[in-house]
């Protein structure tokens, strides 16, 4: 796929000036393109494991850290875990999605030691921790970057998620996450995951103090950093969730569905070196999900068996196998289960 499809001035001029459903109908006409006008809409079977909700990060948009001395704060022990994990197996999850907070205390020893006793129990993909999480632990560890990624890949770590990327914009990230990587430090972490053979996905939160500019400059560095290494499976895009925040004190700006769909569309045309697209009914619900699949989406994401973030800021969407199974059947489409990589585990 070539990518000097769209440039920045012509994408903010979409997001900006573009309608809704002509920007949903260059988005899917892009999707039926990239995947060959397959009907197959995927969703992976996973499990949200948060190991911990201590953290000295303290981003402004986040209800879920705690500090380390708080009442309500926690760090999962084996067991705890393990426990997770065989329910997640039991309803034919082949994922774990493991993330947590910049915890003080927390080196590589603790992650390898985890993820290698994860490995030698169950066969289940880790998909795990942050770039900013990495980072950490690398700064917490006194190694490299690159050795922290060798020695959690050598442990059973799988895939990366793309989270902690926010806004790839610094006048951004210093307003909302001001203790948190700069986005060049996010980008190192990727790029340096990809080069070790390390896949991950991308993501982008919306809604809180960045304008049009920003939004289309995050596509752009996602879309860059694609075109130097093709490690992303996927892009995912969801909106700030005020509730319990300390941001929402003094944000006004709650993003709608309209601003979901033109902001997910956007990101299928722009991002046309990354093939998949997914949807977030965590935070949008079930009906804009639906929705977006004919708004460039061709991923349902998870089935969340469990998921604490979100959550935390007030927003508790849930959604069963049959739900989904449900919605995409009925928005003219073939469910299938994926596995983390888009591999096909069955048709539904």
């Amino acid at each position: 796929m070539s990518s000097n499809i769209i440039n920045r001035k012509e994408a903010l001029s979409l997001l900006e000036n573009e309608s809704l459903l002509t920007l949903g109908e260059m988005a899917n006409d892009i999707k039926k393109k990239i995947h060959n006008n397959s009907k197959l809409i995927t969703f992976v079977i996973d499990r949200n494991i948060n190991y911990t909700n201590i953290c000295k990060c303290k981003c402004k948009f986040c209800a879920f850290y705690r500090e380390e001395d708080s009442k309500d704060a926690y760090l999962l022990d084996k067991e705890q875990i393990f426990q997770k994990i065989e329910e997640t197996i039991d309803l034919q999850g082949t994922q774990i999605l493991i993330q947590g907070g910049l915890h003080p205390l927390l080196k590589i020893n603790y992650f390898t030691d985890l993820f290698s006793s994860i490995k030698n129990r169950y066969n289940i993909n880790i998909h795990g921790l942050s770039a900013p999480e990495i980072w950490h632990i690398a700064q917490n560890s006194g190694i490299s970057v690159e050795d922290t990624l060798k020695r959690l890949k050598d442990s059973g770590l799988g895939s990366i998620p793309g989270g902690g990327a926010e806004i790839l914009v610094d006048k951004v990230r210093s307003q909302i996450s001001p203790n948190k990587i700069s986005w060049d430090k996010w980008a190192y972490v990727i790029k340096t995951a990809h080069k070790l053979g390390i896949r991950t996905s991308a993501t982008m939160m919306f809604g809180t103090v960045e304008n049009s500019e920003d939004i289309v400059e995050h596509l752009f560095r996602v879309r860059e950093i694609q075109e130097e290494s093709g490690g992303f499976t996927a892009f995912i895009c969801w909106s700030f969730q005020p509730l319990n925040t300390e941001l929402h004190k003094s944000v006004n700006y709650s993003s709608t569905g309209v601003d979901f769909l033109k902001i997910l569309a956007l990101s299928r045309i722009v991002l046309n070196n990354i093939k998949n697209i997914q949807t977030s009914w965590v935070t949008q619900g079930s009906k804009i999900a639906q929705t977006s699949l004919f708004f460039g989406a061709n991923d349902f994401g998870s089935t969340m068996i469990e998921e604490n973030v979100v959550a935390a800021a007030g927003v508790n969407f849930r959604m069963s196998i049959d739900d989904i199974v449900y919605l995409i059947k009925d928005a003219g489409f073939e469910p299938a289960q994926r596995d983390t990589f888009y591999n096909i585990v069955r048709k539904l």
